[in-house]
């Protein structure tokens, strides 16, 4: 018989000399450590995740309104014309600023001279006019020029060439740096007191009324616009709430399953900038098609009286400020609805 091969050891035999057995176990290694690497990681993936549910929100709401073209253009329409009348009277407004401008240019004083003056002495207060501080620009006007201008006013040439003597005094036209009223007054005084001046008269009352004009204006078009805008958070926020409720079997489930508020609200805040965006769309070519139908009219209404004018239009900074402030009202519209409806609404 063979010997058998290398003889097993058995149970608890010793083990042979000169082989040392550890009887320490293997450590394992420690684990890595989550450092800033990995929360970073994890924060960049959230922040996609959350950057991809919002792109699929905003276009998800988007088709939504495009299934039912006819509701949602009525309601943009609706949206539209509640933002016509405060964007006329802000462009109204804008017209007359720039009229104030020109009104402010063109309020003087006139100094007027005595009739005893000469054309050198005339010379002479003008230029001590011009030195004041107060004063911009002047304009020497002779009793001659004078006389010629009125004639060519009135159109009675005729009548005013069988005169003797010329009674009109020399005058001086006299810009001032301010057009505040106290400050053209204190001016007209100081102006009354120079030797060789009878009498100083301020031209600024029709000024002043049409700046009084313009100030109610301004708030008139300030309430019109509150109330309007009041008008387009409640017309979307009838029109969230109806889709809210349309959807509330598909809201109780997600709110089941763990979506928070924030997660259920987002489509909607979509669905109301979208609307917004749209009237604040329908708005400018409203504003567009009013401008082209009236502007013919008003053009010859003021060719009529020698003046050239036309209808102020909006630029891309206006038209960028209404289309925001529509897409933001149509946002907080939807805001407030879905906010409301969704404090009721209790998962079964």
């Amino acid at each position: 018989m063979k010997p058998s091969a290398t003889p097993r050891r058995a149970k608890g035999a010793a083990p042979k000399a000169g082989r040392k057995v550890s009887t320490q176990r293997q450590e394992a290694p420690p684990p890595k450590r989550r450092g800033a690497n990995s929360q970073q990681t994890r924060f960049s993936s959230r922040l996609r995740a959350w950057g991809r549910h919002h792109r699929a929100m905003s276009w998800d709401s988007f088709y939504r309104l495009l299934r039912h073209p006819v509701g949602s253009l009525l309601t943009m329409l609706a949206i539209a014309i509640a933002l016509v009348l405060p964007a006329a009277l802000w462009l109204t407004l804008d017209s007359a600023r720039l009229l104030d401008a020109e009104l402010d240019e063109s309020a003087t004083l006139t100094v007027y001279l005595e009739t005893t003056v000469d054309p050198a002495q005339a010379a002479r207060i003008d230029e001590a006019v011009s030195a004041e501080q107060a004063v911009l620009e002047t304009r020497l006007i002779s009793a001659e020029q004078g006389m010629v201008e009125f004639q060519e006013s009135l159109g009675l040439d005729d009548a005013l060439a069988g005169l003797d003597a010329n009674p009109l005094p020399a005058s001086i036209v006299v810009r001032p740096q301010s057009v505040e009223l106290a400050s053209m007054e204190q001016l007209s005084v100081t102006l009354a007191s120079l030797t060789g001046v009878d009498e100083v008269r301020v031209d600024l009352a029709w000024v002043e009324r049409l700046r009084h004009l313009a100030a109610l204006g301004r708030r008139v078009a300030l309430a019109l616009g509150l109330l309007f805008g009041l008008g387009v958070l409640l017309v979307v926020g009838n029109t969230i709430r109806l889709a809210v409720e349309s959807r509330r079997r598909e809201i109780e489930v997600v709110m089941l399953i763990g979506a928070t508020h924030a997660f259920v609200r987002r489509p909607f805040l979509y669905s109301g900038a979208w609307y917004g965006l749209g009237g604040g769309v329908l708005s400018l070519g409203l504003l567009g098609l009013g401008n082209h139908w009236l502007s013919l009219p008003v053009a010859a209404l003021a060719a009529s009286y020698g003046a050239s004018f036309s209808l102020p239009q909006l630029d891309i900074t206006g038209s960028t400020i209404l289309l925001s402030c529509s897409t933001l009202l149509g946002w907080l519209g939807a805001w407030l609805a879905v906010t409301r409806h969704l404090s009721s609404i209790r998962p079964r």
